[in-house]
């Protein structure tokens, strides 16, 4: 593959809801570039960008790949279009946080015949967050019950006057076999079996949709600036070249919104879109997206993507596949990358070196001799360096700013199917995790237990999926285990004596104590000692004390941590031989588990700070839920976005889940975060099932 200036490059997202065609969409631009023969199939698992087994199995993209199509238009100078294809489900949307990352503008694709699904909606709403230039593609047109006028009606309806046809179809016998463009006023017909199109005449049906659509995009027109205004309503008409130069101005600044339209499966449309991109997004250096610090100065800065000046890039993504190797995905920033160029982790403070340079297409690996600043390459093998990591030259360090990654807030418990494969299974989540940064494993010692978080449910299903068929390591997830709290509500008093004798000096303590809340559930337990006349000798103290602090680890209702004590010890007695630390030791012992159980003893379950973000149509459901998974609305406010921010506090256990419900209830565009906030007193039932739960939890540990 040639060598690419910036000013040929475009790097383009394809966003989507799953199942709406972006793969199919890429494979079309492949071929219709002539980067491939023929057209692979995503049923088939014959696709560029679906290579891994788990996306050929079950028929939708799991990660993000890379597909550079070489674009040539008639006599214009060719350009190559670095397709970013994203999956489309949203347990994937960490994919897609780091496409976007490198990314100057987007595609979103839409089903004609599925219509605005939620998909569609997050990925506007990401282009948003990220001021991204975008276009909406249309395709599965070729199906004659799609209509692109509903579908165009919901756009607008949706997403406001930016949204802006420049195409509209033209159906003989209920096919779709060609389009009109908006812009030159002219037919367009698809040539039998093949993308290319010729010219033709505006059908007579077209003529009224077409005035509307004209009109609204010389309206556009007009309000880019005075001059134009004075000209519209004037009378006059624009030129062909005013229409697309304003067009590109305010598609780069995403204050319009093309929409466009084709067939992925029978690459029609493909051509009239890599024209569009070529003509209306930008370059990477007029995107100018990428912000970041200079390490020796502190100052910021945008990149400049000069070729002239010292090196440095970004590492959006990183692929570390056992069958295709390690590679880290960049995009380079400033000068130039060539291969074995001394590279200097600016964040990790190490040093790497690039070896050979290479473009992925898909699976396959080219090798180039460089990558010019804004162009998407790889390299294979870097030691230190991650994700969201800064590659410069030593002597002048810049650290960009990493891809914001979503939070996962999804997880379960994992246990090892088979002994002995620990040291795999560990292994290979690591890599998993090298890959997938909204993956991460925590152990939970108190529990006992190994957790697997994740973004949604399936997402974890593919990962044990992954470990078995990549890494030979087979795990079982679980639901987890929550961590309990054991504390007490009155105030009792309560014995305990120790005495053995065995020969020789015996075992004596004998204790006296009494026990209640100490209103601090942050602590265990806190200590006195009340003893007069020395009862109990104070060398012993610390005995007693350690007796206590023992306890606390393993409560007597079900062997959960106890919070909240006061233990105070009041009398006692001693022997002046038997007498030892280990006799008043277990003295506390029997006295606590005494007091303890006479106390009123309860179970306090941990509660989280539960934020959920849902459209306003959503609100009545996703509260009514909340309340049966005994959550308290605490309140709601809105985003102004048309959702609304729900506050309650709900009890961790009842969010196990939640996230699946929650997709179902808003139509999956429903959110949620959490963070813990204290331990509350369960009731009643909930008490008894868990003290019976871990009873039995803990006699088939012991056997």
């Amino acid at each position: 593959m040639k060598v690419y200036e910036t000013s040929q490059i475009r790097n383009v997202v394809l966003m989507g809801h799953g199942g709406a065609g972006k793969t199919t969409l890429a494979e079309a631009c492949a071929f219709v570039g002539g980067a491939i023969k023929k057209m692979g199939s995503v049923p088939q698992g014959t696709t560029l960008s679906d290579y891994d087994k788990e996306e050929q199995r079950r028929g939708f993209s799991i990660s993000t790949a890379l597909i550079p199509v070489e674009y040539t238009d008639q006599d214009a100078e060719p350009v190559k279009i670095n397709f970013l294809d994203t999956p489309g489900y949203f347990d994937f949307v960490g994919e897609v946080e780091e496409a976007v990352a490198a990314a100057d503008a987007a595609v979103i694709v839409v089903n004609c015949k599925a219509g605005l699904e939620p998909g569609t909606i997050k990925a506007w709403e990401l282009c948003e967050k990220l001021r991204l230039p975008r276009i909406f593609f249309v395709t599965n047109m070729d199906d004659d019950k799609a209509s692109y006028r509903e579908l165009l009606l919901k756009l607008e309806s949706r997403f406001g006057k930016r949204v802006a046809p420049l195409h509209l179809p033209i159906r003989e016998n209920e096919k779709f076999v060609g389009f009109v463009n908006v812009v030159k006023m002219k037919g367009r017909r698809f040539a039998e079996h093949s993308a290319a199109y010729t010219d033709s005449d505006i059908p007579d049906y077209s003529e009224h949709n077409l005035k509307i659509a004209r009109e609204a995009l010389l309206e556009a027109v007009a309000e880019s600036s005075e001059a134009f205004m004075e000209r519209y309503f004037s009378g006059e008409s624009f030129t062909e070249e005013e229409i697309y130069t304003t067009l590109r101005e305010q598609v780069a600044t995403g204050d319009m919104v093309p929409v466009m339209m084709g067939s992925g499966v029978n690459a029609q449309g493909a051509n009239a879109l890599m024209n569009a991109i070529v003509r209306y997004f930008p370059s990477p250096e007029r995107a100018a997206r990428d912000n970041g610090v200079d390490l020796t100065t502190g100052e910021h800065l945008v990149a400049n993507y000069k070729p002239d000046v010292n090196l440095s890039m970004k590492v959006f993504k990183t692929i570390a596949d056992p069958f295709i190797g390690k590679y880290s995905l960049v995009k380079v920033l400033t000068g130039v990358l060539r291969p074995d160029s001394e590279l200097f982790n600016t964040g990790k403070e190490v040093e790497e070196k690039s070896g050979k340079i290479y473009v992925l297409r898909g699976k396959e690996a080219i090798e180039v001799t460089e990558l010019r600043p804004g162009d998407i390459g790889a390299m294979a093998k870097l030691n230190e360096t991650e994700t969201g990591d800064t590659l410069a030259k030593k002597q002048a360090p810049i650290l960009y700013n990493p891809p914001q990654i979503s939070k996962p807030y999804t997880y379960k418990a994992y246990v090892a199917k088979n002994k002995g494969d620990e040291d795999r299974i560990a292994s290979g989540l690591a890599k998993l995790m090298e890959e997938d940064r909204t993956l991460r494993t925590e152990v939970d010692a108190e529990n006992r237990q190994s957790l697997l978080y994740g973004i949604g449910d399936q997402q974890l299903e593919i990962v044990v999926s992954k470990l078995a068929s990549r890494y030979k390591a087979e795990i079982v997830l679980e639901k987890p285990r929550f961590a309990f709290r054991e504390t007490i509500r009155k105030k009792v008093e309560a014995a305990g004596r120790y005495k053995k004798q065995s020969g020789g000096h015996g075992q004596f303590g004998d204790v006296k104590m009494s026990f209640e809340p100490s209103g601090d559930l942050e602590k265990a337990y806190v200590f006195e000692e009340q003893v007069f006349g020395g009862a109990v000798p104070k060398n012993y103290f610390p005995a007693v004390e350690k007796g206590i602090a023992e306890c606390c680890k393993k409560g007597p209702l079900a062997a959960y941590p106890v919070v909240g004590l006061k233990a105070v010890l009041l009398d006692g007695s001693y022997h002046p031989v038997d007498s030892s630390e280990l006799a008043f030791k277990m003295a506390a012992s029997i006295a606590f588990k005494k007091g303890f159980l006479e106390a009123m003893p309860v179970l306090l379950e941990p509660i989280v700070a539960l934020t959920v973000r849902v459209p306003d149509a959503n609100t009545g459901d996703v509260m009514g839920d909340l309340n049966r998974r005994r959550g308290r609305v605490l309140g709601m406010e809105s985003d102004h976005h048309g959702r609304q921010l729900i506050h309650a506090d709900i009890p961790a256990s009842e969010l196990y889940g939640y996230g699946a419900d929650l997709r179902s209830l808003s139509g999956g565009l429903g959110e949620f975060a959490y963070e813990f906030s204290r331990y509350e007193q369960c009731p009643g039932d909930v008490q008894k099932r868990e003290v019976e739960a871990r009873a039995s939890l803990l006699k088939g540990e012991e056997e």
